[in-house]
């Protein structure tokens, strides 16, 4: 199965007006998400971080910690994203290895961008 098939067949999907917020930086988060299509910017305060393209995610760090949202994610046109929960992603890994090695190099790319703007 593919990252975006694993998407596509997602229950929980939502659909994103253009500039709507999905999450503010700071906030408490319990879902990660996937791109279903559409593009989704990540920000911090006005400079766009990372552009989050269909079959990529974003959000992981929210179900791997229970830290705050470092990012703000805002869609950049309209836009579908599927909501990931700790019991899904737990689920995804074991069934998918090919899934978690997506969500650690979607987590080692941001970080080093995000090192970029620091």
């Amino acid at each position: 199965m593919t990252i975006p098939a694993v998407f596509v067949n997602a229950k929980e999907q939502r659909a994103l007006a253009p500039g709507e917020v999905l999450f503010r930086a700071g906030e408490p988060g319990d879902h990660m998400y996937g791109v279903v299509d559409g593009t989704v910017e990540l920000r911090r305060d006005e400079h766009v971080i990372a552009t989050i393209r269909p079959g990529d995610t974003f959000g992981e760090l929210a179900i791997i910690d229970d830290g705050l949202r470092s990012l703000t994610a805002v869609a950049a046109e309209p836009s579908t994203v599927v909501a990931i929960d700790e019991r899904t992603f737990v689920y995804l890994v074991h069934e998918t290895p090919m899934f978690a090695l997506q969500v650690m190099r979607s987590i080692a790319a941001r970080l080093r961008e995000v090192d970029r703007y620091a």
